[in-house]
Parts: C-alpha cells; structure tokens; sequence
C-alpha cells in the first residue's frame, strides 16, 4: 500500500516513524510572523529511485514579509495559487518549536495537527516527512 512516513528525532536520538496509508496530503502552517497560513500538496510517486513526494500546488493566503508568491501566482479568493517548479522529493525536513504555530497535515477533507500524529515539539522538534518505501 502506498503511503506517507513520518519520523520523528527526539531529543534522546529516539526514532519512531508513524504511517499514514494516503497517496497525498497537504501540509500547512501559520507563517511565524505574518499569521498568514500557508499550504503544499503532495503526491506520492513510484519512480526509478524509490518512492518519492511531489509538491504539486502550494498556497498562500495573503502576503507579506518573506512570504512573497511567485511571479506565475494567480489571486482566486484571497489565495495564491502556484506550482512550484521542484523535482520530486526524498523527504520533507521539518523544524518545529514551541514558539509557533505548529503544522499539519490534512487529508479526505480534515486536518490534525502534527502534535497529534507525532507528538508535541519539545519531544520531537525535527519530523521527516517521506513515501513509505513498499513492503
């Protein structure tokens, strides 16, 4: 079954990896400063080196420091949409902290946050998102 992993590096070097069985999902966050909310689809691929993540759309709900869209963005609802030109992903690196907003990943409709799915930042301030390679 095709699916995403997560790992997660806690502060005792301790590796635990959680799997979601989706083909895709979005990621979003609160920017630091802005609080404006951004978001990253992804699917999973099969390709010659192994499963990777491809971003296919990325959103950002306004503007503003450090958080500009790209020029090819177009403005529906008070939303860029954009596609960002990137090769397919290994893996997503993501810092997390205490001090802001933390992210999530939503699929079918909903969201939870990644405190839930792989536990709050203090215990696991650095998660890596990948496709889970087939059994």
């Amino acid at each position: 079954m095709i699916g995403v992993c997560l790992a997660t590096a806690g502060l005792a070097a301790a590796v635990v990896t959680t799997s979601l069985p989706l083909p895709g999902f979005t990621l979003a966050w609160t920017h630091s400063i802005e609080k404006t909310r951004w978001e990253e689809d992804y699917r999973v691929l099969s390709t010659a080196d192994g499963p990777r993540l491809q971003l296919t759309e990325a959103r950002i709900h306004g503007s503003g420091a450090g958080m500009e869209p790209p020029p090819d963005a177009v403005l529906a609802g008070g939303v860029w949409h954009y596609r960002p030109p990137l090769a397919p992903l290994e893996r997503l690196y993501l810092a997390r902290s205490d001090y802001v907003a933390d992210y999530s990943i939503c699929w079918d409709g909903s969201c939870r946050g990644l405190a839930e799915l792989a536990g709050p930042p203090a215990t696991a301030p650095q998660v890596e998102i990948y496709a889970c390679p087939p059994p």
